[in-house]
Formats: structure tokens, sequence, C-alpha cells
């Protein structure tokens, strides 16, 4: 039994197989159609979220299998103090597979330890989104037809980005990435996923300006400021204008750029860059839902 905690607890290999598989799914869907029939899904979601856990339900729908779980704390017995490993041992008798969101780093690891069942986790605070990321890849993938040779601007807050620090990890593992890390001082790249940049023999650049770094950029991946992330309002409200995104500052832009987001977006991308062919955030998000069921087949060793 196999669980997905981390990004980088997949291969180069792994990886190219996922994305095989959901090209596949994207071409063929009549035949996932009943992949998993008489299978269940538990969503065990301790935080907010649309886009995560919709498209892990409409994953396992779409391969025939059924859904159960919670949306929130407070509907859960976590609500009454029940600890994450004794929430892992009891779905596990309910389920076949478990995608977990929760705001504490190190919440799903904990649960995969104790689940006698595949746990995934659906993001873990500021920690790893690993799902979030396979999107990304596939996003990348069908837009760029290559990981390698391409320079990646991450814009926004970079600090407490989880899905930043995902795609950096699965990035580093591929020939002639360069990183241009875009954020305010206080919202920088922590210095241990800087760390893992450079063991990788990996190049990065910091930059507070977003328009000077434009013309190099093959994809721009933009983040919100997130609010629940910060300890003190005021922060938040001073920093969280930092970066948006308009028309204007694509003009010296690549033609061929990708603009890519994780949602949700508060006001990061002004709502008239939507209809730039550049702009593949909400392309990114269906990507999501057949990249969850590549890996729903793979964890449950489903062929």
């Amino acid at each position: 039994m196999r669980s997905l905690i981390d990004i980088k607890e997949l291969s180069v290999k792994e990886i190219d197989s996922l994305i095989e598989t959901a090209l596949d799914i994207i071409d063929n869907p009549q035949k996932y159609s009943e992949k998993c029939k008489g299978k269940k899904l538990a969503t065990l979601f301790f935080e907010p979220s649309t886009r995560t856990r919709l498209s892990f339900e409409a994953a396992m729908y779409e391969l025939g299998g059924n859904v159960l779980g919670f949306s929130e704390a407070q509907s859960s017995s976590s609500a009454k103090g029940e600890s994450v490993a004794d929430t892992a041992r009891m779905i596990s008798c309910y389920a076949d597979i478990i995608a977990m969101r929760h705001p504490k780093e190190g919440a799903p690891l904990v649960a995969s330890m104790n689940a006698s069942i595949p746990v995934v986790n659906a993001g873990d605070g500021g920690h790893n989104h690993p799902t979030q990321t396979l999107a990304d890849l596939l996003t990348i993938k069908r837009k760029k037809g290559r990981f390698n040779n391409l320079t990646v601007g991450l814009c926004g807050d970079l600090k407490f980005g989880r899905t930043v620090h995902s795609l950096i990890n699965a990035l580093n593992r591929y020939e002639g990435i360069k990183f241009v890390l875009i954020s305010p001082e206080e919202l920088r790249v922590p210095s241990y996923v800087k760390n893992e940049i450079t063991k990788a023999g990996k190049e990065y650049i910091e930059t507070k300006d977003l328009v000077s770094a434009m013309p190099e950029l093959d994809i721009l991946y933009m983040t919100r400021v997130q609010k629940e992330r910060f300890f003190n309002e005021e922060d938040y409200l001073r920093l969280k204008d930092s970066y948006i995104l308009d028309p204007a500052k694509l003009t010296n832009a690549k033609a061929d750029l990708s603009i890519m987001h994780p949602l949700p977006r508060v006001n990061e991308i002004s709502v008239k860059v939507d209809t730039d062919p550049r702009a593949h955030y909400f392309e990114q998000a269906l990507n999501g839902k057949y990249m969850r069921m590549a890996l729903i087949l793979m964890l449950l060793g489903i062929k």
C-alpha cells in the first residue's frame, strides 16, 4: 500500500506515467468510466476548499466510484477532540482511499502512518500540495510540450504558498530550469526551499519587480497573498495588493507565455486577463481532475 504526501515521493518516471494516463483519460473518458466501480474515496477536509475537494470527488465519480466524507472540521469528530491518527484508522474501515486537507503541516503524514488504506495529501498548512503540482505539471506539458529548459516566474506569497514549494520541488528534477522568485521581502521563498534549488544545481534570482522580470518568463505562476497564513491583519492588509497582474504588465511578455494560478483568485489577476489566450488557470483547474483520476488509479493499483 502506498500514499502520496510529498511530490518528491514520485519519481520522474512515475510522473511521466501519471501524465500519460491523464492524457489517455482526456482522449478516452469512456474507457475509464467504471475503473473504480465499488470503490469509495473519503474526502477529509479540515480546511475550506472548492477546487481540490470537488475535483477529487469528480475524479472518483468519473471513475465509477463513490465518495463520502466531510468538508469542514466542525462536522467531524475532531471537533470533539478525536486525533488525526484515530480518524485515519476509523475511516480505513469505510473507504478504499483517503484525500486529506489539514491546516497543520504533517497531519496527512500522520494519517498515512495510521491508516490501512492509501492517503493523499490534499494540502497541509503552508507545507505541501502534491496533487496541485500534478495539475500544474499536466498544464505545463499540454501548453509547452516539455519540462526542460523553462524560465519559471513564481509571484506573490512565496513564503506560505504550499503550491509554490511543491512545484519547485517537482521542477528541480528537470534540466535547464531557471526560477525567478518575485515577491515582497516579507513573503520570500523560505531558505530551506532555496537550499533545495541550489542542491539540485538550478539557477534562481529573487526580485520585487514583476514588470522587469516579465520578458524572460516562459511561465508566470501567480499566487494570492493568503490572509489565513498571517499572524496579524495589519501585515496582510499592507501586502495583499503588492502584485496585481493586468494587461499593461503583460505588454513585454512572450507571445507564448503561460499564465498559471492554483486558485482561488482574489484580485491578484485582473479579470481583463481572463480573455488573454495566455491565461491557462481555469484549464489548470480542469487538469487537476484528470491528474487526480490518474493518481487514484495508481494508488489503488488499478491498471
